[in-house]
């Protein structure tokens, strides 16, 4: 990474559910040390109200986001972009490195509802602290 602030952009398909969660617990977290952006390769009209709720249990805000498209500028203004999900499908371009994160699925093992969203954003909070020390 190089020495002024890091740039960060996270996507996911849809840009309403998990690449939302992992930029607003990475400002939460890093505050003005990294800047963050999210876009969705598809992005839907909403944000899922259920991630936006199983943030606030923990006192995260989304602020005023909404989903919106991946651009080939925020790739190339991004030092790392973290691609969340195996649906959305980014390339890279020089300079700009990219992470792929499965994160864990509970509606695989019939985990549904709110259980499900505390669990996929306990993984991605996971993911983002582990991201964040490396930067």
């Amino acid at each position: 990474m190089p020495q002024s602030t890091p740039h960060v952009t996270f996507v996911c398909q849809k840009n309403g559910g998990k690449s939302q969660m992992a930029a607003a617990l990475m400002r939460h977290l890093a505050g003005d040390d990294v800047v963050v952006t999210s876009a969705g390769t598809a992005p839907g009209a909403s944000l899922n109200a259920q991630s936006v709720e199983a943030l606030e249990e923990i006192g995260v805000g989304v602020g005023d986001e909404h989903p919106k498209a991946l651009t080939a500028e925020m790739i190339e203004a991004s030092d790392l972009v973290v691609v969340l999900g195996a649906e959305a499908q980014v390339e890279a371009t020089p300079g700009t490195r990219i992470e792929t994160w499965i994160t864990d699925e509970p509606s695989e093992r019939g985990i549904t509802g709110m259980e499900r969203m505390r669990l996929v954003r306990d993984d991605i909070r996971s993911r983002v602290e582990d991201l964040h020390s490396r930067l």
